[in-house]
């Protein structure tokens, strides 16, 4: 899996041409966010097809960059993530993003994109 910052124009169509080019290319979203500076404008997109994906961008003609995820499974309850985030933090791991991708049976599968995926793998062991 991989988030896809995808940029945009700050200006009225922006998400549905982005949207609009994964759903024609029938490519599911597991997570978006967005970030909305006049001058920088993205979405953090993630799908489980990449490669799919990375055409229906490149069609659409749209800018995006590549970033890795670090996908972990914790449980649903207060203070699981909290974990995580000092355990990156005593590592001197930066988070960059993250996202919520699934939510059942008292489990909740996180995605995380850190400036050190390998380093972070072995703090969160």
């Amino acid at each position: 899996m991989k988030e896809f910052k995808v940029f945009v124009a700050d200006k009225t169509g922006e998400l549905a041409r982005v949207t609009e080019a994964l759903a024609g290319a029938a490519v599911n979203i597991r997570a978006i966010a967005s970030e909305s500076k006049h001058d920088n404008s993205f979405l953090r997109v993630v799908t489980s097809d990449v490669q799919t994906t990375e055409k229906a961008l490149a069609l659409a003609g749209l800018k995006f960059e590549l970033n890795d995820i670090l996908d972990l499974e914790l449980m649903d309850r207060p203070g699981e993530l909290a974990k995580v985030a000092r355990r990156l933090a005593r590592a001197g791991i930066n988070v960059h993003s993250i996202y919520i991708l699934a939510s059942k049976n008292g489990r909740t599968e996180i995605a995380l994109v850190v400036d050190n995926p390998e380093r972070a793998k072995i703090a969160l062991k």
